[in-house]
């Protein structure tokens, strides 16, 4: 039954997600909001939102394990899953100006992460994430303010983002069932996932640390897989990209920071030991991979993808 829950938390996060940003994206052009906007923030909060209402709940009921594990694994899933299954797809040829800003945002917010926790003792307190919270608003009014007055490179990667998504819809009564409905089935979703989480961790005596981690940070990530995926089949490559480098921003700045404000969450020590560590890691790869060669190769996303099966055997094995 435990598996069962978290199946079924997964398919009502992924429904959720994918009608939460449809209806947005619908509102967005019906309000006269530009693409560039809605890329930036619609696209990049809706496919973060089951990462968000999971970790909020978690917060909420005292299983910080799983709400920090959850953001964690998710961004190391973003990286090294996703992009590894993207880039044997296709090469992802990419613009390194475009992403230039986002790349940096995500290295620098996994080093404001590690800085925070190794402060605050191993905790991420209320303080922390108001700063958090304070760096996300500055990355975002940065990349509005660089993008609409400057004409950057990256203004049209945004715009695209927020085109991916073809079928939305049309009437403003169906814009609202699909808000309402995805909201519903986040939230649900977040609720039936985790208990089965947690069913699933007593039962085989691991931590919720690697629960989250590794089930809860996958089923999460779907949003951003489908997203990417799409793109990639498409050739909108500089879109897989994209989308998962704004997903990893609004992670770590946006959901760690709302998680810690409603309730401190303590960093487990195999996050301190270990998973922290690999989320730095896989930020440097990808920033590496896409600067060497403008693109991520398919022996490159072979590489990514090899990796992520280390992990995860660490992860069950070495660390538990």
């Amino acid at each position: 039954m435990n598996f069962l829950f978290l199946v079924l938390g997964v398919v009502l996060l992924t429904v959720g997600g994918e009608a939460l940003i449809r209806g947005a994206l619908a509102a967005s052009q019906r309000l006269g909001i530009s693409p560039l906007l809605s890329g930036i923030v619609i696209v990049g909060f809706g496919t973060s939102a089951p990462e968000l209402v999971v970790s909020i709940d978690a917060a909420l009921n005292s299983q910080p394990d799983i709400a920090i594990g959850n953001v964690v694994g998710s961004n190391i899933g973003n990286i090294l899953l996703i992009l590894g299954l993207c880039a044997l797809i296709t090469p992802l040829a990419v613009k390194p100006l475009a992403l230039r800003r986002d790349a940096a945002t995500v290295i620098t917010a996994s080093l404001l992460f590690l800085v925070l926790v190794l402060a605050g003792g191993s905790t991420l307190g209320r303080v922390d994430g108001v700063i958090l919270l304070i760096a996300l608003v500055t990355y975002l009014v940065w990349a509005y303010w660089s993008e609409r007055y400057h004409a950057a490179p990256s203004a049209e990667l945004h715009k695209a983002e927020a085109e991916e998504l073809t079928t939305l819809p049309k009437s403003v009564g169906w814009i609202v069932v699909a808000v309402i409905t995805g909201l519903l089935l986040l939230i649900s979703g977040s609720q039936v996932l985790l208990m089965g989480a947690v069913g699933i961790a007593q039962h085989f005596g691991v931590s919720e640390a690697v629960i989250g981690l590794t089930l809860v940070a996958v089923g999460t990530s779907l949003p951003e897989l489908s997203i990417s995926v799409i793109a990639a089949l498409r050739r909108h490559t500089d879109v897989a990209v994209g989308n998962v480098l704004g997903s990893n921003i609004f992670n770590l700045l946006g959901i760690l920071g709302v998680s810690a404000l409603l309730q401190p969450l303590p960093v487990h020590a195999r996050i301190l030991q270990f998973d922290q560590w690999v989320m730095l890691a896989t930020a440097l790869l990808v920033l590496l991979f896409l600067y060497t060669g403008r693109r991520i190769s398919r022996l490159e996303g072979g590489i990514l993808l090899i990796g992520y099966g280390l992990y995860l055997g660490l992860s069950l094995t070495e660390f538990t």
